[in-house]
């Protein structure tokens, strides 16, 4: 079977060379940066082709001989790419992340006949699989807490942070208004309000702040109460604030000299390099996720934690491993026709599959990225 991977960076590259240990498959990557393609191991066996992937005529060449399509291009542009990818009539399973309603493309994919799995990362992702595993096993579910981040073990000031995926997707985590459901009713709160700490073990306090990360779940789940929060070493809120509500990451257009110049061109340009994830960084993802819900006459809480840290031995990055490999595992899962049904499916789908979850469950613990799962009677009601 033929695998397209489209773009390799932090998360293309692991994601290419997973698949490419799978014999049943021919992988060939595609990216418009050379250095990024020439970081995969030549040892491994992936055609390399450098391409650029929003030239709508360069990516319909690409798309042509392909069975299945792993999108892992910027978030800016996955929307567009995701259309054309359907439109060619292929299967894909989507990393990018785009800010538009992936069901925009619902009627596009069943008319093309095409299996579209979108935000198959962690979170959004496994966090939304779970979620949606969970709430087929109760009666009714009415709490969704997702916590998440990834960090690195050593804190550098003043961020104390490293980006393990696309930069201009961190700013936009601080920037795009968090979605959630409080009592029912979908409610609209700033990035980064309603701040509160954590406890974890083996790193300590970590602080949490509203996120955009419920996505399809906001619609796609009846809970009543539902909130995703990214989580980040204490101090971090406070500071990219400043930064935010001084104009920083502003995209209108300002005088300076006599240049017009973006505030976000100059404050990308400044934080890119401290926030730079270096290939020998160590760092860690973490993640809990809470569903609580009706079983019968029981109150029936089911929590999920997950602890990753970077692999030495092949030295992948574990924003890169969860994330990666919960797409790989994913792009399996179609390509066995365990998976098969038309249209766009965000993870939450999956998880109403119980032999999938299984699957998803398996293969990633497989690739060491384990999920713990705790399961307790809350109260009678």
């Amino acid at each position: 079977m033929n695998v397209l991977v489209l773009g390799s960076g932090l998360v293309g590259r692991p994601m290419a060379a997973d698949l490419a240990h799978d014999p049943s498959f021919t992988v060939t990557v595609a990216d418009r940066s050379a250095d990024s393609l020439n970081k995969i191991p030549s040892a491994l066996p992936i055609k390399k082709i450098q391409a650029d992937l929003s030239n709508s005529e360069e990516l319909k060449k690409l798309l042509a001989p392909a069975d299945i399509v792993l999108n892992a291009v910027p978030g800016f542009m996955g929307f567009n790419t995701m259309k054309q990818i359907i439109s060619a009539g292929k299967n894909v399973v989507d990393i990018a992340f785009f800010p538009e309603d992936c069901f925009l493309l619902d009627a596009l994919a069943k008319e093309k006949n095409v299996i579209a799995v979108t935000d198959c990362g962690v979170a959004p992702g496994m966090s939304n699989l779970l979620a949606g595993h969970v709430d087929h096993l109760l009666d009714s579910t009415e709490t969704v807490l997702i916590y998440v981040g990834g960090l690195p073990f050593i804190r550098t000031w003043p961020y104390e942070y490293k980006a393990p995926f696309s930069p201009i997707d961190v700013i936009e985590e601080y920037t795009r208004p968090a979605r959630y459901v409080e009592n029912g009713v979908l409610v609209t709160r700033p990035a980064l309000s309603d701040p509160e700490f954590l406890s974890f073990p083996n790193i300590g306090t970590l602080e949490a702040f509203n996120s955009d990360g419920l996505r399809s779940l906001a619609v796609t789940l009846k809970a009543p109460n539902m909130k995703e929060k990214t989580l980040r070493y204490p101090g971090h809120i406070e500071k990219i604030m400043v930064l935010r509500e001084s104009g920083f990451f502003s995209e209108k257009e300002i005088d300076v000299k006599g240049v017009k110049v973006r505030p976000l061109d100059v404050a990308t340009k400044l934080l890119f390099p401290m926030w730079e994830l270096k290939e020998n960084d160590e760092e860690f993802t973490v993640m809990k996720v809470i569903v609580e819900g009706k079983k019968g006459n029981d109150r029936i809480r089911y929590t999920y934690d997950l602890f990753d840290r970077h692999d030495a031995a092949t030295n992948v990055h574990s924003m890169s491993r969860v994330t990666g490999y919960t797409a790989t595992t994913a792009l399996r899962m179609v390509a066995k026709g365990l998976f098969t049904r038309k249209g766009i499916s965000p993870p939450e789908f999956i998880g109403q599959q119980p032999e999938c979850v299984e699957f998803m469950l398996n293969g990633l613990k497989e690739r060491g990225v384990v999920y713990n799962e705790t399961i307790e009677t809350v109260k009678n009601v």
